[in-house]
């Protein structure tokens, strides 16, 4: 679970207690796996905070251990923590499980316990199906980094698809940065004041099912979700003190989902849509597009990919997500070196107003250890009644070194 606690030498024991745990235990069970990886990240913003509370730069160091066993059977116990350390931001130092579960494999099913990770999707630049799991909004600016959900996963593989049927009795609310944190809204969000549309808050039981297969070059799957929405209503209110912030509001919703892959040769087209329903309205959003690689540039080992995929949200204005009708171009450069060197940039626009947004993500490993990472994200040209106006000086880059064992 993810503990906000600014109390740093408890986070530093707790994670350093977890270590020892898994070495010691390795120690006497040799044939079990144990790997990861230690991380060192500086970020820096090239503008000056809007709020002099804000810093423009900041350091943080991030552990996340991994173990692993199998059974003779196939059967297999996972238990994956994570921890970050972070200079400025109190609300990003903090510790989570991302996974500790059992999975049981049977002749003609597989049942998973415990805490764990699920993605459902496609499209590059906006993942709109994906919902088992909880942004972890401290980690990355993407949405791409989740917490650890806890479930009940029984998954029925047959040759006419794979039936998924998941139990979700816990809600992971969403983490935001604090008020020393960059990126992040110009008010804060109060995120120990939550409010829940269920009576039983984050105990309400979620349910979900999703059907997929894959029928020649095309794969699709198609699911409903039933219980609490991963994404909050933000809610202006005041905080303990009196001061103004952002309030979450965590509504009932029913979600119906559809992701499709068609693979044509050098050409890969995707597409994710979902029709929501709920308390404030009732929606459908959509993305798709392609990627074309180009293989072998001028008889080279380079690979190009050329992305470009839209957005649409049927709100408009109203939508609580940045894509709300914007189309996205992007570049996938692929070295295929023994240091397995990679960049992606992309682009978006706005079709109906003047804002758009770059970034740009590299890598590249060093030795058979070591991997060096860079990201750098900035918004433009952003209307003063854009949601994300307060981001207008929030661009930034981030420089990461990790050590994999």
């Amino acid at each position: 679970m993810c503990l906000r606690n600014s109390n740093r030498t408890i986070l530093i024991s707790l994670t350093a207690l977890t270590l020892s745990l898994f070495f010691v235990f390795v120690s006497e069970t040799p044939a079990n796996e144990v790997s990861g990886y230690v991380a060192v990240q500086g970020r820096f913003f090239p503008h000056p905070p809007l709020d002099p509370e804000q810093e423009s730069k900041d350091g943080s160091i991030a552990a996340q251990p991994e173990y692993y066993h199998e059974w003779e059977n196939g059967s297999s116990f996972t238990f994956v923590p994570f921890a970050r350390l972070d200079s400025a931001d109190s609300e990003r130092t903090h510790f989570d499980i991302r996974e500790l579960n059992y999975l049981h494999l049977a002749d003609a099913w597989e049942l998973r316990v415990g805490i764990g990770k699920v993605f459902w999707g496609t499209t590059e630049f906006v993942h709109l199906v994906d919902i088992i799991n909880q942004t972890d909004g401290v980690e990355s600016t993407d949405g791409e980094e989740k917490l650890g959900q806890p479930m009940v996963h029984l998954s029925i593989p047959r040759d006419w698809g794979v039936l998924d049927l998941f139990v979700l009795p816990y809600f992971r609310e969403r983490t935001f940065p604090g008020r020393n944190g960059r990126p992040r809204l110009a008010t804060v969000v109060d995120t120990d004041n939550a409010r829940y549309e269920s009576s039983d808050e984050e105990h309400h039981t979620d349910l979900a099912a999703r059907y997929s297969h894959t029928i020649g070059d095309w794969d699709f799957g198609i699911y409903h979700f039933n219980g609490t929405g991963r994404e909050p209503t933000l809610i202006p209110g005041l905080d303990s003190s009196g001061q103004p912030v952002l309030i979450p509001f965590y509504e009932q919703i029913n979600q119906t989902g559809l992701d499709l892959q068609l693979v044509a040769g050098q050409w890969l087209w995707k597409l994710e849509a979902i029709y929501r329903t709920g308390r404030s309205e009732n929606f459908f959003a959509g993305t798709g597009g392609f990627e074309y690689t180009l293989v072998g540039i001028a008889e080279t080992s380079l690979d190009l990919g050329l992305l470009v995929e839209g957005a649409y949200d049927e709100r408009g204005s109203r939508a609580t997500t940045y894509f709300e009708n914007d189309v996205m171009f992007g570049l996938r450069l692929t070295l295929n070196d023994a240091a397995s060197s990679e960049l992606l940039a992309g682009f978006s626009r706005d079709l109906e107003g003047s804002s758009s947004a770059l970034s740009l993500e590299a890598s590249r490993r060093f030795g058979d250890n070591w991997l060096l990472s860079i990201e750098a994200r900035t918004f433009l040209g952003l209307p003063e009644d854009d949601l994300f106006y307060s981001l207008r000086d929030d661009g930034f880059i981030q420089l990461e070194l990790a050590y994999y064992f």
